[in-house]
């Protein structure tokens, strides 16, 4: 009976003492709460010239330390030769649906930017009850990077007509979605983005979209536009833009800006004629851009539409959506044997199916232009309407063509764009950097664009640095301040005291994008720290695993 209480003693005390040495190691183990960052050059983010001092972040807010101030700190970060500026904020990302998988939510790609805030939603996307749910996906699983998101005309109207799409919406409809915009504001959206060159938005008419920008009015919301015709109409297209702007009297961004297509070289400064004249007026007309020559890309084989009353369409979509290249070329090259079927498949892809889209409708042979390809080598930089008028050849036999002979895929970008033009909008004071970028997936080196993993430090690097088109304040504060801003975030995008730690510090000698056309996935160079929200997401360039972004509201 004495054995068995003293093993019981024994047994508690041993418990005791595991508790004690857990309880020990857990607090030994919890990250640091205070940073001091020391010999940095200070970017504020404001415009203003840069300063030596030291930064504090503690419990997630920024200071920055006096002369002769003592101030301690668990860490210290020796920034000697390196910028410390305010984390940049990508206002046009499309990472956010990929932030939903517990496997990407630190946003590896995006944060080796710089970035520390992303706008998600873009082109219209997002409904209320999308954003709901993407809402408590985040606040289970956590999110590296904070998030801020658009209400969409898009996901509004899908929910709103359903598949009743080709006509204006009844008042009752129109009321309804509405009620779904100002339910959006009310959850903290920054604003409304419309995606008019995708269905459903292409079938709205501007009078709706001027109806639905309104109400965001009473909530000092902004209107976000991916333009309807881009390519073929494209001063009218950002008229159109404007006027939704102007009437709703609301501020007004035009996404991704660029004049895209051989018919549109040196058109926008017809379009930033326009916009400093509303300017002018008073209007609070901005844009925004990447800087790359090229806009979304893909493969040729992405742009063939098999109409949906021909019986292989189904396996077509599927090997091409599966990456079955070699299927999916057998099933193309059988049904371009036969003449009806080879006439039917050009029409539809170079129409739309039903006045549906397509990228050959939207941009057109002499907008794209051939990025890759490692059996066609010669015809890279190519757009595909010099490729058809030097062989004397039907652009769409061109590209049929191609896709069949190739025994890799002939990648392309969708959007072609003159640099000359690109370097034109860039130094435009009005004009802010965004990545239009996707999640990047590096077990897949040959698919993606380069603006997903290099959009910051090519701004930094290459027109900075290296072509001296900005002086770097002026890049820093088109990355930071300005978006901040504009969105209605004006505690973020700066160095000052007393707000939320969201810090970048980068090496401006080496700050550079690696990522290409060819090879779209490679990561940045040059950043070294990054803090989002006073936690450490990057530190010495190795991603640290935490994930302290937060859902930001519009204010």
């Amino acid at each position: 009976m004495l054995d068995m209480h003293l093993n019981q003693m024994k047994t508690i005390r041993n418990f005791i003492f595991l508790a004690i040495g857990f309880l020990f190691i857990s607090f030994s183990q919890t990250p640091p709460t205070s940073f001091i960052i020391r010999n940095g050059t200070i970017i504020d983010g404001l415009g203003n010239p840069s300063f030596k001092s030291d930064l504090l972040l503690k419990d997630g807010i920024m200071k920055l330390i006096r002369p002769g101030e003592k101030v301690e700190a668990q860490v210290m970060i020796d920034a000697s030769g390196l910028i410390v500026a305010p984390g940049f904020i990508d206002v046009h990302s499309h990472t956010d649906q990929a932030l939903l998988n517990p496997d990407n939510k630190l946003n590896e790609g995006v944060i080796r930017q710089g970035v520390t805030t992303i706008v998600g939603g873009p082109d219209g996307m997002l409904s209320p009850s999308r954003l709901s749910y993407m809402l408590g996906v985040y606040a289970k699983n956590g999110i590296g990077t904070n998030v801020a998101f658009y209400i969409g005309h898009n996901g509004i109207r899908g929910r709103v007509m359903k598949r009743d799409q080709q006509r204006e919406p009844t008042p009752e409809e129109l009321n309804q979605m509405k009620e779904m915009v100002r339910e959006g504001m009310d959850m903290g959206a920054v604003g409304l983005s419309t995606g008019l060159m995708y269905e459903p938005g292409m079938y709205s008419q501007t009078q709706e979209v001027i109806e639905l920008a309104k109400e965001v009015a009473p909530y000092s919301g902004i209107y976000d536009s991916h333009v309807r015709n881009p390519v073929h109409a494209f001063v009218a297209s950002h008229r159109e833009a404007i006027e939704i702007t102007t009437k709703a009297n609301i501020p007004g961004k035009l996404g991704h800006l660029k004049a895209v297509g051989l018919h549109n070289e040196g058109t926008i400064q017809e379009i930033i004629t326009m916009v400093e004249k509303f300017r002018d007026e008073g209007f609070e007309i901005v844009s925004d851009q990447y800087p790359y020559d090229g806009a979304a890309t893909s493969n040729l084989m992405s742009i063939i539409i098999i109409p949906t009353d021909i019986e292989e369409s189904q396996s077509f979509n599927r090997f091409v959506a599966g990456g079955n290249r070699d299927e999916a070329k057998k099933v193309l090259q059988s049904l371009m044997k036969d003449a009806m079927k080879s006439s039917q498949i050009k029409e539809v892809s170079e129409q739309g199916e039903d006045g549906g889209f397509s990228w050959l409708k939207a941009t057109g042979y002499s907008s794209m232009r051939i990025t890759s390809s490692k059996d066609y080598p010669e015809l890279v930089g190519k757009y595909l309407s010099e490729i058809a008028e030097d062989s004397n050849n039907d652009p769409f036999e061109v590209v049929c063509e191609l896709i069949i002979n190739a025994k890799e895929n002939v990648n392309i970008t969708l959007g072609a764009i003159k640099e000359k033009d690109v370097q034109t909008l860039l130094i435009q004071p009005w004009n802010m950097i965004a990545s239009d970028g996707a999640y990047v997936d590096p077990s897949k080196p040959s698919q993606g664009h380069p603006r997903s993993t290099g959009t910051f430090p090519r701004l930094l690097g290459h027109y900075v640095r290296e072509l001296n088109l900005l002086s770097l304040e002026e890049a820093v504060r088109k990355i930071t301040s300005f978006p901040a801003d504009f969105i209605g975030l004006k505690e973020r995008g700066r160095i000052k005291d007393g707000i939320n730690g969201d810090i970048v510090i980068f090496n401006p000698e080496t700050i550079i994008d690696n990522s290409t056309f060819e090879q779209p996935t490679l990561y940045a160079s040059g950043i070294v720290h990054v803090f989002v929200n006073g936690v450490p997401v990057l530190q010495d360039s190795e991603m640290t695993g935490n994930a302290p972004g937060q859902y930001l509201k519009r204010k």
